[in-house]
C-alpha cells in the first residue's frame, strides 16, 4: 500500500471512530462532559477524539466504551486495532446505534441462550 494511502485510511479510522462515539454518547444521552468524566478523561481530550483529531490508544478506548456500555471490540475496530469478524453477530448488536441498550442486552441474551443450546454445545 502507498504510504499516502496507508496515512489516509489511518485518519480515516481515527475520524470514524470519533464520529462513532460522538453518535454513541448522544444516542445515550450523555453530554460531553459527562462522558469524559465517566471515562476518565478530560473534556477536552474526548472532544478532539470525536473530532477526529486525536488518536486514542486502546486503553482510552476501552474506558470510553466502558462508559457508554457498549463493546470495546467495537471500537477497536473501528479504530484498525481489531480486524474485524465475518459473521460476528455480538459485534453487530453491540454496534447497532438504532438500538436502545436494553435491545441490545435482551438481543444478546436471547442470541448467547440458542448458542448454549445448541446440539454439542452443552
Amino acid at each position: 500500500m502507498d504510504p499516502k494511502d496507508a496515512t489516509a485510511a489511518a485518519t480515516n479510522r481515527v475520524r470514524d471512530v470519533g464520529a462513532f462515539i460522538r453518535e454513541q454518547r448522544k444516542t445515550a444521552q450523555l453530554s460531553l462532559r459527562k462522558l469524559a468524566a465517566l471515562a476518565g478523561v478530560s473534556n477536552p481530550y474526548l472532544s478532539q477524539i470525536e473530532r477526529g483529531l486525536r488518536k486514542p490508544s486502546a486503553e482510552i478506548l476501552q474506558s470510553i466504551a466502558a462508559a457508554l456500555r457498549i463493546s470495546a471490540e467495537t471500537l477497536y475496530v473501528r479504530a484498525g486495532i481489531l480486524e474485524e469478524r465475518e459473521g460476528d453477530l455480538t459485534s453487530a448488536i453491540l454496534s447497532d446505534t438504532s438500538l436502545t441498550d436494553a435491545q441490545r442486552r435482551a438481543l444478546l441474551e436471547v442470541y448467547r441462550s440458542f448458542r448454549s443450546s445448541e446440539p454439542g454445545q452443552e
